[in-house]
């Protein structure tokens, strides 16, 4: 388990997931929680690799804080097919002050344990994160 400076911890699970996500392409997307009670971010939702952009906007919880991945697959100007890896820190408005800050301390050390992430985007409602938002930025970098 690595330790974040946070005092977080990371399960191992998250790393094995994520690198299934990057290399084998098992998963669209992979939602992480916090469990404040053992201190470790651990592996909340699995997306199916047929699962949309929606099917994951719509199972982040309304006043929860979660960190995301996102493969994002999408056809360049010039025909070509691409894919980028967003990091998703999902912050609510209605959440607990508590779990925002305890998200938001340990989401840089968290990030460096998943290589490989392309873009990130930090949200507090889902329009801070609609596929149109997300298609801009998969073009920007």
């Amino acid at each position: 388990m690595a330790n974040s400076a946070s005092g977080m911890a990371v399960n191992d699970e998250c790393k094995l997931k994520f690198l299934e996500l990057k290399a084998k392409r098992n998963y669209r997307f992979i939602v992480f929680k916090i469990d404040e009670r053992i201190q470790q971010v651990m592996v909340d939702r699995l997306g199916e690799p047929d699962e949309s952009y929606e099917d994951f906007t719509s199972c982040l919880p309304a006043n929860e804080c979660r960190y995301a991945v996102f493969d994002f697959d999408f056809t360049t100007d010039e025909n070509c097919q691409k894919s980028k890896i967003f990091f998703i820190a999902w912050s609510p408005d209605p959440s607990r002050v508590r779990s925002k800050m305890l998200y938001a301390s340990s989401k840089d050390r968290f990030k460096r344990e998943l290589d490989g992430i392309q873009v990130e985007l930090q949200a507090t409602d889902p329009s801070e994160m609609s596929l149109d938002i997300v298609k801009a930025r998969a073009f920007a970098f």
